[in-house]
C-alpha cells in the first residue's frame, strides 16, 4: 500500500512538474485570476459576474454563427498564447515574483493534475461500468442525455451557458469561503429530519 502511495505521489510530482513548466508564462495571469476566483477581496464576485455577463450580451448582440463564434474563440486563444508569455512580467514585473507565489503556482499547478485524474478516473469508471453493468449503463447514460436534451429545450442554449459559466467561476470562492459546506451540511440536517419524521410516522 505503501509502495503505491509512493508511486503516486511521485508521479503527481512528475506531473505537476511537468505543468509548471508548460505554465510558466502563464505564472503571473495564473495567480491574478487565482486571486479573484478564490474572492480574496469582497468585490472581486461582482467583477467576475459582471465580466461573465458583459461577454455574454456582447455575443447576444452580435449573434454571430457557430463558425464564426469558433474561429473568434480560437483566434483569441492563439493570440492569447502568443502575447500573454510576453506581456505578463512587463505588466506584472517577473523580478517581484515571491516564494509564496511560486507555492501558490506549485499549488494550483498540483491540482489541475489532479483534477485531470479524477476526470479520467471517472471515464473510466464509466466504461467498466458498460463492461460489467451493460443495462444500467444503457439505462443511467440515456436517461441523463434526455434529462440534459429537456432542460435545453425549456431554457435558451446561451441563458443555460451563461449561468453554468457564472457557476464554474464562482464555485471555487463559494468552496474557498465555505459556502458550499454551509448550504451543504443545512440541506442534510433538513433531510435527516424529514426521514425521522416520516419514521415516526410509520412507527
Amino acid at each position: 500500500m505503501a509502495e503505491g502511495d509512493n508511486k503516486s505521489a511521485n508521479l503527481l510530482a512528475q506531473e505537476t512538474s511537468q505543468l509548471e513548466e508548460q505554465l510558466q508564462g502563464w505564472g503571473e495571469v495564473i495567480l491574478a485570476g487565482d486571486r479573484f476566483l478564490r474572492w480574496e477581496k469582497p468585490w472581486y464576485p461582482g467583477v467576475l459576474v459582471g465580466a461573465t455577463t458583459v461577454i455574454f450580451l456582447l455575443i447576444y448582440y452580435l449573434d454571430p454563427s457557430v463558425l464564426t463564434g469558433l474561429s473568434c474563440t480560437v483566434m483569441i486563444l492563439c493570440l492569447a498564447d502568443y502575447l500573454v508569455p510576453t506581456l505578463a512580467p512587463r505588466v506584472f514585473g517577473s523580478n517581484k515574483w515571491t516564494t509564496e507565489q511560486q507555492q501558490r503556482f506549485h499549488e494550483i499547478c498540483g491540482n489541475l493534475v489532479k483534477t485531470q485524474w479524477r476526470v479520467l478516473g471517472w471515464w473510466k469508471r464509466l466504461f467498466a461500468l458498460k463492461e460489467e453493468k451493460p443495462k444500467m449503463y444503457f439505462l443511467s447514460v440515456i436517461s441523463s442525455l434526455v434529462a440534459v436534451a429537456w432542460i435545453g429545450q425549456q431554457v435558451h442554449n446561451l441563458f443555460l451557458t451563461y449561468l453554468i459559466v457564472s457557476f464554474l467561476l464562482l464555485l471555487p470562492g463559494l468552496n474557498q469561503h465555505g459556502i458550499i459546506t454551509k448550504y451543504a451540511g443545512m440541506a442534510k440536517r433538513e433531510i435527516n429530519k424529514l426521514l425521522k419524521h416520516k419514521e415516526k410516522k410509520n412507527e
